[in-house]
């Protein structure tokens, strides 16, 4: 089986490391580059996180620092939900700063796609600062990249605003150059992690899957995006999801505009699944995932990373 080679652009965040341990142990992945960007907490500790979770599972995929901060606006914060650190649950072991190439995102994301004899795949499970940075620097790229897969977005209501998801509203200038941008684009909004709570029992199941089930164990009994039931909603692995098994999805085709004017929708992420605005489709949205299809999925996939 040939791997698809994948960049990803990351804010660890614990759900990132969840995404981030699936597709390093993926058999039908070949992660190439992992960009740090700041999102759920600052640069300086997703940076880190993301050399801790490697240093942690023993992998030796490159990482490179990302934006600082958004394109135009203040940067805000989820440490609240992912705790002061952003891994917040576990006690990782020092940085390999080994793993750390010198530069900027953009520059590397670049160098990994030239020179790629196949089309390089992208996910996107933080703000989109990097990829539209990148888009913009090195726009001769796009027809070099397979698609991108995004966990972002709301079809409704929002969990940072009314109707703004937090990964969109960090950076929603970014992200409408990401949705613009012509690539193939396969969207994980906020109602999706709705649908793919993870339970208790789940929960006890992961635990058992050694050192790296302990340790996703207890960084996702910290998340703070508890149910009703005390589970856990969970959002980046989708993204993870819609790469290594799409068919538990059902996708709509929409087009989708971000607000980036200063009206009290700032951020909210438009989806028009009916052409009310006349525009060709540029995304293809997750509407529906069975959670039971998703649960046995996401355990099989951890089960492998050890």
């Amino acid at each position: 089986m040939t791997k698809k080679p994948l960049i990803i652009s990351t804010d660890p965040g614990i759900d990132d490391a969840v995404a981030i341990t699936i597709a390093l142990f993926s058999a039908q992945l070949d992660v190439k580059l992992l960009a740090a960007t700041w999102g759920n907490v600052g640069l300086d500790k997703t940076l880190a996180n993301t050399l801790k979770l490697e240093t942690f599972l023993q992998t030796k995929v490159p990482v490179v620092a990302g934006a600082k901060r958004p394109l135009l606006r203040k940067q805000i914060d989820a440490s609240s939900v992912h705790g002061e650190s952003g891994m917040a649950g576990f006690d990782f072991p020092d940085p390999d700063q080994t793993l750390l190439k010198p530069g900027i995102a953009a520059n590397a994301i670049h160098e990994v796609v030239a020179s790629s004899s196949e089309k390089v795949t992208l996910m996107q499970i933080g703000p989109a600062t990097d990829f539209a940075l990148y888009f913009r620097q090195y726009p001769g790229d796009l027809a070099k990249i397979e698609q991108l897969v995004i966990m972002g977005g709301a079809i409704g209501r929002g969990n940072w605003g009314p109707y703004s998801e937090y990964n969109v509203a960090g950076d929603p200038e970014a992200a409408q150059i990401v949705f613009s941008s012509g690539i193939k684009i396969l969207l994980a909004p906020l109602e999706l992690g709705h649908q793919a709570f993870i339970t208790q029992a789940t929960l006890q199941k992961i635990a058992k899957f050694g050192k790296t089930g302990q340790m996703l164990y207890h960084i996702l009994t910290n998340l703070h995006d508890e149910t009703d039931s005390d589970g856990r909603e969970i959002y980046d692995a989708l993204a993870a999801g819609m790469l290594l098994n799409p068919a538990m999805y059902e996708f709509k085709p929409a087009f989708l505009e971000v607000d980036t004017g200063n009206s009290k929708a700032y951020g909210a992420s438009i989806i028009d699944f009916d052409s009310f605005f006349g525009k060709p489709n540029n995304v293809l949205v997750g509407v529906k995932v069975d959670q039971a299809v998703f649960t046995d999925w996401f355990v099989k996939a951890i089960s492998r990373a050890n």
